[in-house]
Parts: structure tokens; C-alpha cells; sequence
């Protein structure tokens, strides 16, 4: 018979002691580091329509 038990390679963010981000986190990340950049002067007001 087969189980379905999780196995023990750290395969869970709590085991392996690093911490998930979302993705709908990591695209407000993405957003906000790109509007600092634009507005800060970084990336051309051109590139971004």
C-alpha cells in the first residue's frame, strides 16, 4: 500500500526555515521597486507607456 505522508526533505517552507512569498506579493514588490525606480529618475519616463 502507498501513503500519501509528507516526506522529511524539508520540502515545507517551516521545515527548511525560510519564509514564502506569495505571489501576489512578490508582484507588489515588482511594482513598487519599479515605480521608485521611475520615479527616482532610474528608468526614462519614455519606456514605460
Amino acid at each position: 500500500m502507498s501513503s500519501e505522508t509528507p516526506s522529511d526533505n524539508a520540502s515545507t517552507p517551516e521545515k527548511a526555515g525560510r519564509t514564502a512569498i506569495n505571489e501576489d506579493w512578490a508582484a507588489v514588490i515588482v511594482g513598487l521597486a519599479l515605480l521608485a525606480l521611475v520615479l527616482i529618475g532610474v528608468i526614462p519616463e519614455g519606456v514605460i507607456p
